[in-house]
Formats: structure tokens, C-alpha cells, sequence
């Protein structure tokens, strides 16, 4: 399941500042290793985060320079945020048109969201924000991104129509898993990454174990050598040479 070759550009959207860093982090620093170029989208500034009752006006700055400073570790080329409320993350054109620009300015070979489907069986997973993530993104790179006479003020401005080729969801309830990435040779640097973070957490060691875990239960899950650790996702093909396009 972990044959697929490194993708030029990618572009990686997330709910909140440290996602990315949770559900793909791995898989993207070794792209990035790989000589791939890596853009983040943040859709939320991440205000409602935090555990400190005290400060909450510098929330929002705060995780940016986290996020920042965790995508340089990935190796990750630019974070843009759209800046928009924490837990307030609506599926909306408004919102929906700023997805559809990011993915015409940078023109990804792979772009990566959140899933938008309930993860029952561990419901942190789908914190609201996350399922809004992932139908925008969804509704973003078809038909939207794709269609030349949807919000046409990008095209008068350049962004011109443009075809995704992958959509990879991270976060995916396991029924819907169909591929696992080894990132055995990358866990420290996605850990590196999550750990500059750490207005999120409380117990920076007890989030070290369970990540490690997580990652070594997801590669015995998917069949991989024993002490392997493996990311996993829900790839769809959107536009490829075995994708019935048109309809």
C-alpha cells in the first residue's frame, strides 16, 4: 500500500494549527526529503485552544508561530491561514471560494484534508471543525476548483481552472483506510514537530507514547514488519488516467 511516487507540490489543509502535525506530518516530511513543495492551509486560527484562562488574546498568534515553526521542521515551504473562528467552521461559499484559491495558486499533484466523515469508533477525531475541513475541501477540488466558470473573480485575477489529480484524507475512520505510508524513518521528525505545539499539551511525554503507539498499531493493522510505524489515509483518485471525468 506504500507505493506512490513523490508528488511535486502538495498542498495540506487542516481545521486548526497542529492537525497536520497529528495526522500526516510523517508522511510529508519524507516527501519533503524527497524534494516535494509543501504548502499548509490552516482554516481556523485556533483561538479556542490552549489551557490557560488568563491570557486568551495572544491564543491565535501563538499557535501561527507554532505552526510555523512545526511545518519548518517538516520541511514544509509555506503556511498560509485563513483565520477564521475556532470552533465556528462552516461548510460555505465564503469559505469554500478561499480553498478553491489556494488550490489554484499552488496547483497541488496531491491535496490533503481532514476526513468528513464521523470517526465513531474515536470521536476526537471529528471535532466539528474537522468534518467542516474536510466538505470544503471536498466541494473545493470538485467541481469547484476544476470548474472555469465557478467564482469567476479568481480567474480575473489569474486563478485559472485546475485539475487535482489526488485528494488524501487524513483522520479517516478505519473502514475507509485504503492506504498506509511507512514513516518509520520519519517519526522523530513528526514528533519534533507536534512537541513545538505545546500550548496543546499538558503532558508533552504521555503524547510522545500514545503518538508512537498509534503509529506502530497502524502499521500492524496494514500488514507492515514488526516495529514499523505507518500513517494511514483515505486516498481517492480525483483526476488520474483511471478516472471517468465529465459527468
Amino acid at each position: 500500500m506504500d507505493q506512490f511516487p513523490t508528488p511535486g507540490r502538495v498542498l495540506a489543509f487542516a481545521a486548526h494549527p497542529d492537525d497536520i502535525d497529528f495526522g500526516a506530518a510523517g508522511t510529508l516530511a519524507r516527501w519533503a526529503s524527497d524534494g516535494a513543495r509543501i504548502t499548509y492551509c490552516i482554516m481556523t486560527s485556533g483561538d479556542a485552544g490552549g489551557f490557560d484562562p488568563a491570557d486568551r488574546t495572544g491564543v491565535s498568534e501563538l499557535r501561527s508561530e507554532e505552526q510555523r515553526a512545526a511545518a519548518r521542521a517538516v520541511g514544509a515551504q509555506d503556511v498560509v491561514f485563513l483565520g477564521e473562528r475556532d470552533g465556528y467552521l462552516e461548510v460555505n461559499h465564503s469559505v469554500i471560494a478561499r480553498a478553491v484559491e489556494q488550490i489554484r495558486r499552488v496547483r497541488p499533484d496531491v491535496v490533503l484534508a481532514m476526513h468528513p466523515e464521523r470517526n465513531w469508533d474515536r470521536l476526537q477525531a471529528s471535532h466539528p471543525d474537522h468534518l467542516a475541513c474536510g466538505e470544503i475541501v471536498t466541494r473545493a477540488v470538485y467541481p469547484a476548483a476544476e470548474n472555469p466558470f465557478a467564482y469567476p473573480e479568481l480567474a480575473e485575477r489569474g486563478l485559472q481552472a485546475y485539475k487535482v489529480p489526488w485528494l488524501w484524507f487524513y483522520g479517516a475512520p478505519r473502514e475507509r483506510e485504503n492506504r498506509a505510508v511507512d514513516v518509520s524513518a520519519t517519526v522523530d521528525t513528526k514528533l519534533a514537530a507536534i512537541r513545538v505545539h505545546a500550548s496543546q499539551h499538558p503532558d508533552i511525554e504521555g503524547m510522545d507514547a500514545s503518538v508512537r503507539r498509534f503509529l506502530q498499531d497502524n502499521a500492524r493493522r496494514h500488514g507492515m514488519s514488526e516495529g514499523s510505524s505507518a500513517e494511514v489515509f483515505h486516498v481517492v483518485g480525483v483526476n488520474t488516467p483511471e478516472t471517468i471525468a465529465g459527468f
